[in-house]
C-alpha cells in the first residue's frame, strides 16, 4: 500500500522543502451546515484551493462535479503548481474535503499528492503556528502543471444502472447509516434518502477518530466486515465528496481503487425521481 497521508509532524519538518506545495481545501461548512471552529486560520505557506469556485464544473446539474481537464489545469497553474510539485492537501475539519482534492489530482494524472492526517485541527492541537488569510501569499508565478484526465475512473449513472444487473463492481456508500437505510433525511431537502440497489454502507465517520484516520488494522477490519470476496470497488456518497474519504482509507489499508460515482446519491435519486412531495 502507498503512503497516502502525512502527519502534522512530518509537515512541520518539511514545510520549507523544495517543490512542496501546501493546499488548503477548507470549506466554510459541511453539507449539513456545520461550521468549522477554525475559519480564517491557515497553516503558513498554504495556497487556497477553492473547490466550489475553481475546481468544480459549475455547468453541471449536480454538486461537486469533476471539472474539465483544461479547467483543472489552468486553475492549478494559477496557484503556481508545477508538474514536479509535491502536493500536501488539508482542510479545517480534519479529514473532510482534502481526500476529494487528493482524488482529483490522481485522476488528472498527478500521483505525487498526499493528505495531511488530522488537517488544520491536528496542526493546531500540536501547538503549531497558524496565520490569518490576509498573511497568505495571493499571487504566484504561473506553474507548468498539465492535466491528463483518466475518465475511466469517473463512473456514470448509466454504469451504475447497468451494474445493478451485471455486478461488475460493488458500490461503497460513505453516507451515514440512517441516510443509506432511508430512516434519516438527506441534507438536500428535495431528495429522499435511501440507497442504490446492491450497494453497501461504510459511513466515512466510522473510519475516523478525533478527525484523523484510524489505524490501518482498524480500517482493514471495518472493510473486511462488509466485503468478503475480491471485487472492484466504486465509491459513492451524497455528492462525491465524502466518498473520497472512504476511498482514501481503502487505498491506505484495504484495496486501491480510484473509481468514483461522481454524481452519487444526488444524481441517482434525482434521475430515479426519488424526490419528496413537500
Amino acid at each position: 500500500m502507498k503512503q497516502e497521508i502525512v502527519s502534522v509532524k512530518w509537515l512541520k519538518d518539511n514545510l520549507s522543502k523544495a517543490h512542496l506545495v501546501l493546499l488548503d481545501a477548507s470549506p466554510e461548512s459541511t453539507a449539513t451546515g456545520k461550521l468549522s471552529s477554525f475559519l480564517g486560520l491557515h497553516i503558513p505557506k498554504s495556497r487556497v484551493f477553492n473547490i466550489k469556485e475553481n475546481f468544480t464544473n459549475k455547468a453541471s446539474n449536480f454538486p461537486n462535479t469533476v471539472p474539465s481537464a483544461s479547467q483543472f489545469e489552468q486553475a492549478c497553474q494559477a496557484l503556481g503548481i508545477n508538474a514536479d510539485s509535491e502536493i500536501i492537501v488539508y482542510d479545517n475539519f480534519g479529514i473532510y474535503t482534502a481526500p476529494r482534492v487528493w482524488w482529483l489530482f490522481k485522476i488528472m494524472g498527478h500521483e505525487n499528492v498526499r493528505v495531511l492526517d488530522g488537517g488544520l485541527p491536528e496542526w493546531i492541537n500540536q501547538g503549531y503556528e497558524t496565520i490569518p488569510k490576509s498573511d497568505l501569499k495571493q499571487e504566484y508565478a504561473r506553474g507548468n502543471f498539465k492535466s491528463k484526465l483518466q475518465e475511466a475512473y469517473i463512473i456514470k449513472y448509466e454504469d451504475v444502472l447497468e451494474n445493478i444487473e451485471t455486478d461488475k463492481f460493488l458500490v461503497v456508500d460513505a453516507r451515514p447509516e440512517g441516510r443509506f437505510n432511508g430512516t434519516a433525511p438527506e441534507p438536500r431537502k428535495h431528495l429522499k434518502s435511501g440507497s442504490i440497489p446492491k450497494s453497501i454502507n461504510i459511513p466515512y465517520k466510522t473510519l475516523l477518530e478525533n478527525g484523523k484516520f484510524k489505524t490501518k488494522e482498524e480500517i482493514r477490519e471495518i472493510f473486511g466486515e462488509k466485503i468478503d470476496k475480491p471485487t472492484e470497488l466504486v465509491f459513492s456518497c451524497g455528492s462525491g465528496m465524502t466518498a473520497c474519504i472512504v476511498m482514501l482509507a481503502s487505498a491506505m489499508a484495504f484495496q486501491e481503487s480510484a473509481y468514483l460515482y461522481d454524481g452519487s446519491w444526488t444524481e441517482y435519486a434525482e434521475l430515479q425521481n426519488l424526490t419528496t412531495s413537500s
